[in-house]
């Protein structure tokens, strides 16, 4: 019994990389058979499979005591690889791929003002709720602000800032609840919001801009929504970058010391 756990666990040590499709292959199937049998597809499986990492990135982190998730285990470690930026990227330009130029076209102006609107009103929610919790200074409410914007805007400002590390997590985690939040909620509230478009899934993918999960939420609504909020949504998270340690941080020190 103890070789054959041996074979296994080398296995999956050696072939990490390999292993982490397998490992992600499992995660899809079950999440696939929660939402068509549990929630009636009413949540898209892709959502539920977020979550599901997002759950396992915990236990791994709790368990090992490190950074990386699950993927600090060392029969995960593949995983590090397969859940990287560079392959997160590819996905997110090779989805925006699919949009139609005349359908972007047909936007304008309106679409440059959501991504204003989305990237302002995120960053005000989080510094309200960054002050609600105790932080006053500026350097610290405008880090947990941009992390509410999205959770790459986050550590991009604290770094940018010289946060303390904790407050940079704290963005992360604000992020993350945000991410979550659309993702799940996107499906339900599709139909009242007229979310049945290209222009309106654009406009959505700018005000709420967390492209994990506007891209999700959009994909238990309608696929083929996909591409269009997930270009928008890309071009908040690069606004975010640009505005949150420079302008907003410099509003922001207006208002507090």
């Amino acid at each position: 019994m103890r070789a054959i756990t041996d074979i296994i666990v080398k296995l999956f040590v050696d072939n990490g990389f390999v292993m982490s499709f397998l490992l992600v292959g499992i995660i899809s199937l079950i999440a696939n058979f929660v939402s068509s049998k549990l929630t009636r597809g009413r949540i898209h499986a892709s959502a539920i499979a977020i979550f599901f990492g997002l759950i396992l990135a915990y236990i791994g982190g709790k368990v090992t005591g490190g950074s990386k998730g699950i993927s600090d285990v060392g029969m995960f470690a593949g995983l590090g690889i397969l859940g990287s930026s560079a392959l997160r990227d590819f996905t997110i330009v090779a989805t925006s791929f699919g949009a139609k130029l005349s359908e972007i076209k047909k936007c304008g102006l309106i679409g440059i003002a959501s991504l204003l609107v989305g990237v302002i009103t995120g960053y005000l929610s989080g510094a309200l709720v960054a002050i609600a919790f105790g932080y006053t200074d500026a350097i610290s409410v405008s880090t947990i602000a941009a992390g509410t914007v999205t959770f790459v805007v986050g550590p991009v400002t604290g770094a940018a800032l010289g946060a303390e590390s904790t407050v940079i997590a704290i963005s992360i985690a604000c992020g993350l609840i945000k991410s979550v939040a659309v993702m799940l909620l996107t499906p339900m509230v599709a139909k009242k919001i007229g979310l049945n478009s290209p222009r309106a899934a654009m406009i959505f993918g700018g005000l709420m801009g967390t492209t994990s999960g506007t891209t999700a939420g959009l994909a238990a609504t309608d696929a083929s929504l996909v591409p269009y909020g997930a270009m928008t949504s890309t071009f908040y998270t690069g606004l975010g970058c640009l505005l949150c340690p420079s302008v907003l941080y410099s509003l922001t020190r207006l208002l507090l010391p």
